[in-house]
């Protein structure tokens, strides 16, 4: 499976040397290029990706401000997970979803990020649906 800078074959050929070594932080309302929206999804090289194994806590709105915190809480860590090192992004049998973000599994060393998220308690394995975070927060 190609690493990711090989996976954007799309985007402008010149980026893709610096893709290895891209750096991501939260967005901001600049330009979103490569940067982490909250904990399960992020820009790389202009495209949106939504982690397709995982739902995270809202940030933006969220719900109540226990889905607040731990959504935060979500977002620093994929910010940490995505900058440790070249990670894979594995199709899954969607393209995009209906929000027009890329769905991924997003992988390194054939583990899954998002269960990694999962297993800290940062989020939940996909369903289907989201959740009520506030329900299951008690918040």
């Amino acid at each position: 499976m190609p690493r990711f800078a090989a996976e954007f074959h799309w985007a402008a050929m010149p980026l893709l040397p610096a893709l290895a070594a891209a750096m991501f932080a939260l967005c901001d309302h600049s330009p979103r290029i490569t940067c982490v929206v909250d904990g399960d999804t992020f820009w790389l090289a202009g495209e949106k990706v939504r982690i397709a194994d995982i739902n995270a806590p809202e940030t933006h709105p969220a719900g109540c401000p226990a889905e607040l915190e731990l959504g935060e809480a979500a977002t620093r860590r994929l910010i940490v997970l995505l900058n440790a090192g070249p990670f894979e992004l594995e199709p899954i049998e969607r393209e995009r979803d209906r929000y027009g973000r890329l769905l991924r599994t997003v992988t390194r060393s054939g583990r899954s990020l998002g269960a990694q998220l999962v297993s800290e308690g940062l989020a939940e394995r996909w369903h289907g649906r989201r959740s009520d975070w506030c329900a299951l927060l008690g918040g």
